[in-house]
């Protein structure tokens, strides 16, 4: 809250004399005075005052009871000290450019800072406005504060899953665009490092002696370098390795208080480490390594966000690891046969270069024919659960075509059996010929997989009795892995520009909230400056003016005041909400002394107010202070809503499972437009002027919140010009 402008200010005191405080004597029998000083003492907006000296140093002179509690000091011990005396070096010399800043200007300033009292960080939204005397020089600053922290903190949150989002799609388009692994994992373990703000994070690739070498490293300190180093850990047997394999991982906070075998924190102390955060790199089912992060100069508590984004970076490495020992076997099938390394090079760098897989494949399909001589190459798709295989891409020199085709897997176990446990298949078939004569057909069916599922495969037809050669069916799997990996990639480009389409959607939604927020305040404020600055020049010639005048600022300190609390609830319950506190309760008597409540309001109105309970209601199981929230406020909001005459219904039924409360009011509609919106902040202050109701615009977006919190869902409907909101809790 902004208690603008200075004039007005000046006249408040608290528990300091009027005279050191303002410089001037507050009569009691002055009712406005009486007023500003009440809201001095009371108001939730963080207020101090700040003496200028005749030097031009500053000191402090008071503050109210909300900032003696914000920054844990009283007025008493605060008064003739200077920032120096309480504030860090650093934090003083801020403050002092901020006071000077308004001194120097001569006009009321506002802006944000982050200080720190008792150890503690806090970020401050603070209006700055200077007192004159009657020399015109400027004595006196009066400010005010918010606590802004939790914002803040959203906003770093924010901020931080977007740079760890960027690093995923940093790293994934490293991978396809660049073949050297070394240059690939040297700058993931530096990006790692910096966005993690860790000491040290390695690549330790196993060794087949048990032993491990240190492959890529980024550390803050050149002279503790692993890098290649074979380090040999004695802790690090078969079980370990196990546990690695099916993808554990390793989180410790600090070697000396999570219960470490001796042998392992004996291990990191001799690295200097004193937290460690340790997970699997997989090459399809094996361990092919570790990626580490450490901390060496303190202990750390690893966030559940950085684990997974660890997990994500090990996938993205093994994805790396696999396409370079691809690679590498593709050189070696090159130096083997050389018209197989024209097209085995052809299809890897567009299956690597390439997200989209719709005109990829089908080029392997059909360079797999003509290279094999084939009658028919295809590759099939299983669904999520391994019944159906469709044949998606398909190349053929004979009809009938296949491409399209669905069948049950059931039916034909033989065939998949073997290539669900990601082993080829390899069968000669009879199929009618010409001429009544038979047809045989040599048949290959290759698994397309990789550690995270299994995909499809590969089917290969060729007219003849000859069964495939071992490097046929070395060359087949080695392009079905690739496969996976363009199947693999191509899904996480999807869900990449997926996510990234949400996040632009939460930035254009925050952009347009705080938005909305700046223009409601600003209203209350502007109302509040407006009346005060009039309340000055008439309070000794109009008293019924001067009454009415403190009538506004009354009524919008309260909404402001209001319309704040209700921005923290939201903001609580969106961030770090609290468990709830569950209780059983019986509806049938619980809610009718809550709708009860309402019968004056409604019959005052010209409403008529109704409750309907259904028999054999269940108890239900909820946090008692919250539902009894989220009902005050639907009534509030139909009370508001319906017009005279108009009927509210509240009614509590069972359906099945779920239990049901709606609420519907009467005389009124919405269009499915407006529906839509309903639950968003401020969704109604484009028909409804804020400063004419009491509402703040949040009431129906903290509900629905609330509601998830307890579990449940809510939903609004409007048909036959009336509108019903329905709550349904789980039994």
């Amino acid at each position: 809250m902004n208690l603008n402008p200075a004039k007005s200010i000046s006249k408040l005191k608290q528990s300091v004399p009027a005279d050191i405080l303002f410089g001037k004597e507050i009569h009691e029998n002055n009712s406005s005075e009486q007023f500003l000083l009440s809201m001095y003492d009371s108001v939730q907006a963080s207020i101090f005052v700040v003496d200028v000296l005749e030097d031009g140093d500053f000191c402090y002179l008071a503050l109210n009871p909300t900032h003696e509690q914000w920054v844990g000091m009283r007025s008493e011990e605060l008064r003739g000290k200077r920032p120096e005396d309480i504030l860090s070096p650093i934090d003083a010399v801020r403050v002092r450019q901020r006071y000077t800043d308004c001194v120097y200007f001569g006009k009321t300033i506002s802006y944000e800072q982050c200080l720190q009292f008792k150890g503690i960080s806090t970020w401050w939204s603070t209006t700055l406005t200077p007192l004159r005397d009657a020399n015109s020089r400027i004595y006196r600053l009066i400010g005010t504060s918010r606590n802004i922290t939790p914002s803040i903190q959203a906003e770093q949150t924010f901020t931080e899953q977007a740079e760890q989002q960027r690093l995923l799609e940093s790293i994934a388009q490293r991978i396809h665009q660049c073949q050297d692994l070394d240059i690939i994992l040297e700058r993931t373990v530096t990006e790692i490092r910096q966005c993690l703000q860790s000491d040290r994070v390695l690549i330790y690739h196993s060794q087949p002696d048990g032993s491990g070498l240190i492959i890529a490293e980024s550390t803050i300190t050149a002279n503790d370098s692993l890098l290649g180093k074979n380090i040999h850990d004695p802790c690090f047997n078969a079980t370990n390795q196990e546990r690695y394999r099916r993808g554990c991982i390793q989180a410790v906070e600090d070697i000396y208080a999570v219960g470490l075998h001796p042998c392992l924190r004996n291990f990191l102390e001799s690295l200097q480490v004193k937290a460690n955060l340790v997970v699997p790199i997989l090459l399809q089912q094996d361990l092919w390594g570790l990626l580490i992060v450490q901390q060496c100069r303190q202990t750390r508590q690893w966030q559940q966000p950085e684990i997974e984004l660890l997990k994500q970076m090990a996938t993205q490495m093994g994805i790396a690891i696999q396409q370079t020992k691809l690679h590498q076997q593709i050189e070696l099938q090159k130096r083997q046969a050389q018209d197989h390394k024209n097209f085995v090079s052809y299809i890897t760098i567009l299956l690597r270069d390439n997200l989209g897989t719709t005109q990829v494949l089908p080029l392997v399909t059909e360079e797999l024919a003509k290279l094999l001589n084939l009658e028919r190459c295809q590759i099939e798709l299983y669904n999520q659960d391994y019944t159906l295989a469709t044949v998606t891409w398909e190349y053929t020199t004979s009809l009938p075509r296949h491409q399209g085709l669905t069948r049950q897997i059931a039916d034909f176990g033989k065939i998949y059996q073997p290539l669900l446990q990601k082993q080829p298949h390899q069968s000669l078939e009879i199929v009618p010929g010409s001429y009544a004569k038979l047809l045989i057909v040599s048949q290959l069916a290759v698994p397309i997989f990789d550690a995270r599922s299994i995909w499809g495969n590969i089917w290969l037809i060729k007219s003849s009795q000859e069964a495939f050669a071992e490097w046929e069916i070395d060359l087949v799997q080695l392009l079905a892995s690739q496969c996976a990996i363009a199947l693999h990639q191509s899904q996480l480009y999807e869900i990449t520009q997926t996510q990234q389409r949400e996040l632009e959607t939460r930035e254009r939604l925050k952009n347009e909230f705080l938005k909305t927020l700046s223009q409601e305040l600003r209203t209350s404020v502007t109302s509040i400056s407006l009346a005060a600055q009039t309340l000055e020049n008439i309070i000794t010639i109009d008293a019924e003016l001067a009454s009415q005048l403190l009538e506004i600022l009354q009524t919008e300190c309260g909404r402001e005041s209001k319309l704040i609390n209700h921005l923290l609830t939201l903001t609580y319950l969106k961030t770090q909400p609290a468990p709830p506190t569950l209780i059983t309760i019986d509806l049938e008597t619980w809610l009718p002394p809550i709708v009860q409540s309402f019968r004056d309001l409604t019959s005052c109105q010209g409403q008529q107010l109704n409750l309907e309970i259904g028999t054999g209601l269940p108890p239900l199981e909820t946090d008692i202070t919250d539902l009894e929230r989220i009902v005050t406020e639907l009534l509030n909001h139909a009370c508001k809503c319906t017009p005279p005459g108009e009927s509210i219904r509240v009614a509590a039924t069972r359906k099945a499972d779920i239990v049901q409360i709606s609420f519907t009011n009467s005389g009124v509609e919405m269009n499915s437009q407006e529906l839509l919106q309903i639950f968003q902040p401020f969704y109604r202050l484009a028909k409804n002027e804020p400063w004419k109701s009491s509402e703040t615009g949040l009431e129906l977006a903290i509900v629905q919140t609330m509601v998830q919190h307890l579990g449940g869902l809510i939903h609004a409907e409007s048909t036959a010009n009336q509108i019903t909101f329905t709550l349904e809790f789980p039994l």
